[in-house]
């Protein structure tokens, strides 16, 4: 998880809420606004808190009613099945991610998830069979979206979608849009990992976020300051499974089935948390080299990633994060 934080001359009044939506705790925070009532602030948040759950209801995997497990259901579909606008922005946003990373960031995994998710809880490999009959049934090539029409068809048979790699951001970035409607530029919402950052807090450049490090009951020691964008993090450090000393993340490679093995956590600095969130979750299975290629080739975006290889050995790699890091490593100190 990430952490973030402000250091403030004075403390103006500050608004804030949290609530578990998709599986996971999100923070609401709102600077007062002149002419806006302390009900007007809590009602801004409270808006928000209802739009990331509308979406959890929309995009959730593990939710049977979810429009995202109905479209599912549906494979392999007769015909084009019509997409909520919400979901067909998600799916959009896949799909060209997909395209971009040579098929690294793949929605079509959701056999592969689940078959992975009984794994980690059994702590034991999925049989060979097993992970081949699931394998059977992915591939991004295998969801055709209309634009025009805003529909889908999955055309392989008890093909399962994911959208576990970029919905928080997607959702983070929706609920700051509430605010901003509703008249609260200084904000920011996170979920987990993800944020999305409005103006800066009062008197500040922008709002201070430590990136999680690779061991996760460590505290940040690199820390950014950014507003006005998404900040996503995609790691495994609690969702992974040993099995005879060999380390698979929950993180899958879509060639082979299998979670990958090395290491890593992965912060992307991005124009939107939909954009951020992806390239994150792509990053991370890329890798080093072909993961800092794909960051280097988004305009607008900033990467950090460590990585610890099964040997041990440890790495940093940077794209344009300088814009954005503070220029000292410092300690983690509360909000």
């Amino acid at each position: 998880m990430l952490a973030c934080s402000c250091v403030l001359a004075s403390e103006p009044v500050r608004f804030e809420k949290r609530a578990l939506h998709m599986g996971v705790e999100w923070e609401v925070i709102v600077y007062q606004v002149d002419g806006k009532s302390d009900r007007d602030a809590m009602a801004a948040i409270d808006a928000a808190m209802a739009r990331i759950e509308q979406l959890d209801k929309i995009l959730s995997d593990y939710s049977p009613t979810s429009e995202l497990s109905k479209l599912s259901d549906s494979a392999p579909t007769s015909k084009p099945i019509p997409l909520s606008d919400d979901l067909y922005r998600v799916l959009a946003a896949a799909d060209e991610l997909s395209a971009q990373s040579d098929g690294a960031f793949d929605v079509t995994l959701g056999s592969l998830t689940k078959l992975w998710r009984r794994a980690r809880r059994q702590q034991a490999l999925p049989g060979a069979e097993q992970l081949q009959e699931a394998l059977a049934c992915t591939g991004q090539q295998h969801l055709k979206l209309d634009h025009a029409k805003k529909t889908a068809e999955l055309t392989r048979a008890r093909m399962r979608l994911d959208l576990g790699g970029i919905a928080k951001g997607f959702a983070a970035q929706e609920g700051l849009a509430v605010l901003q409607q509703l008249g609260f530029p200084r904000a920011m919402v996170r979920g987990s990992g993800d944020f999305a950052l409005g103006d800066p807090p009062p008197g500040e450049k922008g709002w201070r976020v430590g990136l999680a490090p690779i061991d996760p009951d460590a505290k940040p020691d690199f820390f950014v300051v950014a507003a006005n964008c998404a900040i996503s993090t995609s790691g495994d450090s609690r969702q992974h499974l040993i099995v005879d000393g060999r380390r698979y993340s929950h993180l899958i490679d879509p060639r082979t089935g299998l979670g990958i093995e090395r290491q890593s956590s992965v912060t992307v600095i991005a124009p939107t948390g939909l954009l951020a969130d992806g390239l994150a979750s792509a990053i991370s299975i890329l890798g080093p080299d072909r993961g800092a290629k794909l960051a280097q080739s988004q305009a607008d975006v900033a990467m950090r990633m460590i990585v610890r290889e099964p040997s041990g050995k440890e790495s940093i790699i940077e794209t344009r994060i300088e814009r954005w890091a503070e220029a000292v490593k410092q300690k983690a100190t509360s909000r």
